[in-house]
């Protein structure tokens, strides 16, 4: 194997993030890149090792790839994660969090290199076929995604292990191993280990077919891609919901197709047919007033207003209380929601007596008269008239003073709330 099969598809001033494992397959890598930023100054790179914590290796792993990453003079970030594997099982997880990590690393205008190759292609392509997978799945891994803002770059998925292996030996590079490799129990391993070799020596050409057959799945993806990609547009808002009314008037086909690309579009993973069939029956079928909710993996989807929406898995907050000791101060929220801070320049809330203690809550019921509008209204009314989802209600910092509810920031004030002179705030809530 030689340069050119990987500089023909980098640019020679580019910055690159290479996801160093410190395995055989990213030592490679990050080697080639090592000697062609030797010819090309200009080009930038850097390592990311991802700490999983699974292994008793663990901290010896991250110390080899400090340690290599020394010696050829690249810089090398050690990020540590936690792998949570009640939802999707061991190796999803770890795979989820580690491309989390590695996204959420990469700096402006960087794209991000991973070092799967021809024979991980084929692994994936035959895991897709236990699934039952269709097209996208077979598809398996594209050479090169987008990613939010970030390009994600596969530069040796026409290259073999073995070709790999002859590198590594060739330029007497070092490497490690992982343990759970040999671990057949995982399903990825037992192919590797037990049905691969048999393919291989009955037909040697078995990973390149493979290889192309994805290709061809790909091509077909891409296609359907650009012929739906204006209709799913018009169905999707700013916010990324989805307005499904009219994939009910659509072929199952159809319907699924814009599905499945909505969802992918969202972070999500592709789903199953079963699970496409479950959000037609169970969530666009439903009664209007019905708050359906499916959960997948991190995810839930769930229905509001002739829309769908995919959801990070949130806890309510109905049982969070927070004093706001000093207006001067920001207050900062639970969960990732924030902050909340005093606007002294706008009068729209009176101060609080010497008697009233500011708090945050998440939670209100009961009967509310807001400022500016004739009449009371229930606190579920308020929240549909406002267009706020089930979901969101209980996420929604509530200011109170003692026990009375003043004020929604951003959204409403109570009669009780509203300052009845020249002296008054108002809350800003500055969300993450």
């Amino acid at each position: 194997m030689s340069l050119p099969s990987l500089t023909a598809q980098l640019q020679p001033d580019g910055c690159y993030a290479v996801a160093f494992s410190g395995g055989l397959d990213s030592t490679v890598l990050l080697h080639q890149l090592v000697c062609w930023q030797q010819q090309h100054p200009q080009l930038r790179v850097r390592a990311l090792h991802v700490h999983h914590g699974l292994s008793p290796n663990a901290d010896s792993w991250a110390e080899h790839a400090l340690r290599i990453c020394q010696q050829w003079q690249i810089p090398c970030a050690v990020l540590r994660v936690q792998v949570d594997s009640r939802d999707s099982g061991i190796e999803a997880a770890a795979r989820t969090v580690r491309y989390q990590a590695l996204f959420a690393d990469l700096q402006p205008g960087e794209q991000l290199l991973t070092a799967q190759h021809l024979d991980d292609q084929c692994e994936t392509l035959l895991l897709a076929l236990k699934r039952g997978s269709g097209p996208a799945g077979l598809a398996s891994m594209p050479a090169q995604r987008q990613y939010g803002a970030h390009q994600h770059l596969r530069p040796l998925l026409s290259v073999s292990r073995q070709q790999l292996e002859s590198y590594a030996m060739q330029h007497q590079l070092s490497w490690i191993e992982d343990e759970s490799n040999a671990d057949v129990r995982y399903d990825r391993n037992f192919l590797r280990q037990q049905i691969l070799p048999l393919l291989q020596a009955r037909w040697p050409h078995f990973s390149a077919a493979a290889a192309r057959s994805a290709a061809l799945c790909g091509e077909q993806e891409q296609l359907l891609d650009e012929l739906l990609a204006e209709q799913l547009a018009q169905l999707t808002d700013q916010q990324g919901a989805l307005h499904f009314p009219p994939l009910l008037a659509m072929s199952e086909a159809r319907r699924h197709a814009l599905l499945r690309r909505w969802i992918t579009r969202q972070g999500g993973a592709m789903p199953s047919r079963e699970a496409l069939r479950r959000i037609t029956d169970e969530v666009m079928h439903c009664r209007e007033d019905a708050q359906p909710c499916l959960r997948f993996g991190a995810f839930v989807l769930r229905r509001y207003r002739e829309q769908l929406f995919w959801l990070p898995h949130q806890t309510s907050l109905r049982q969070h209380a927070l004093v706001w000791h000093t207006l001067s101060q920001p207050l900062s929220l639970p969960d990732g929601l924030g902050t909340v801070q005093a606007d002294f320049t706008t009068c729209a809330m009176r101060l609080p007596a010497e008697d009233e203690q500011i708090n945050v809550r998440f939670q209100a019921h009961g009967y509310y008269h807001l400022q500016g509008r004739a009449g009371g209204r229930e606190m579920k009314k308020l929240w549909q008239e406002l267009g706020v989802p089930p979901w969101q209600r209980e996420r929604i910092p509530l200011i109170y003073y003692n026990q009375t509810l003043m004020a929604a920031p951003g959204l409403f004030i109570t009669r009780e709330g509203a300052t009845r002179d020249t002296a008054g705030w108002q809350a800003i809530w500055s969300q993450q």
